[in-house]
């Protein structure tokens, strides 16, 4: 189903339970992609986030996909956890170039995916955008770019700004303890770039719990996914191109949660949501 001006999918095209779940029985994992992409028009790559990935693996990606697939990457760990940007520019761009073989046309929004910071780390969220600045600053231009942060305090005004300064989007997420766009006390505007990003990511820990197969739906989200579809026709509206990716976590199995934001959203556009 393609939804005009925004493009869903899951975060990761494989999982514990798909292989029964969503992929046919019997279904080899070198077909799975092709699969998924009769399904869905984007994907968000999660395993770029351990480490940048061989020129094959992303020549093969780009080979088992259509025209007009969308490749969301997750920038690695070494440069947003383990070397918090700090003399990570071999890094940085060993990772562009690799990313580059999806072609201009598959390679998509990238994100720059930050943990939770204590104090040891960063003593203020204005310390942490100090250090954040000059590398948006590096970033190439022509490249679409994300920025997620954990710390709930430091989404600001502030914070929004450099965002906005720099055409860089911040991640709207739905996480268990960072506060939702319609839970957000501070009014500030959340659209910071020309395109949005969107991650339903849930509570791991709380889920995990209960399990470890990622196989159907043990989360009812349909209140929540009711919010964020107003929230985004907002969005919508304004012209605004959207990204937005589900995670296992969120409810117990992501391609149910993409298809059920799919649904509520195509209900709306007549009226029965």
């Amino acid at each position: 189903m393609n939804l005009d001006g925004i493009r869903v999918g899951t975060s990761s095209f494989t999982a514990a339970g798909w292989e029964t779940s969503f992929y046919p029985n019997g279904m080899k994992p070198a077909d799975y992609l092709a699969y998924y992409a009769t399904k869905f028009d984007t994907v968000e790559v999660d395993s770029t986030y351990y480490r940048t990935p061989a020129v094959s693996t992303v020549e093969g990606w780009r080979g088992k996909t259509p025209e007009g697939f969308i490749f969301a990457l997750k920038v690695p760990r070494a440069i947003t956890r383990d070397k918090i940007l700090v003399d990570c520019q071999t890094e940085f761009e060993t990772f562009m170039r690799t990313a580059d073989h999806l072609g201009d046309a598959k390679l998509g929004p990238m994100l720059l995916q930050f943990p939770y910071f204590n104090k040891a780390a960063f003593k203020s969220g204005e310390e942490f955008l100090a250090r954040l600045e000059p590398f948006l600053k590096l970033l190439p231009r022509g490249r679409q770019f994300a920025v997620e942060i954990r710390n709930k305090n430091w989404l600001n005004a502030d914070f929004a700004n450099l965002l906005q300064d720099h055409n860089v989007a911040l991640a709207l997420i739905d996480q268990s303890w960072v506060p939702r766009p319609w839970e957000m006390l501070e009014p500030f505007d959340l659209i910071t770039s020309d395109f949005t990003y969107v991650r339903w990511l849930g509570d791991r820990k709380a889920i995990e719990e209960k399990t470890n197969t990622w196989d159907k739906t043990i989360v009812d989200r349909h209140g929540d996914m009711s919010e964020w579809v107003k929230i985004l026709r907002n969005v919508h509206k304004r012209k605004i191109q959207i990204f937005a990716y589900a995670n296992n976590h969120y409810a117990g199995h992501g391609p149910a949660t993409a298809e059920l934001f799919r649904s509520m959203w195509s209900a709306t556009s007549f009226g029965s949501l």
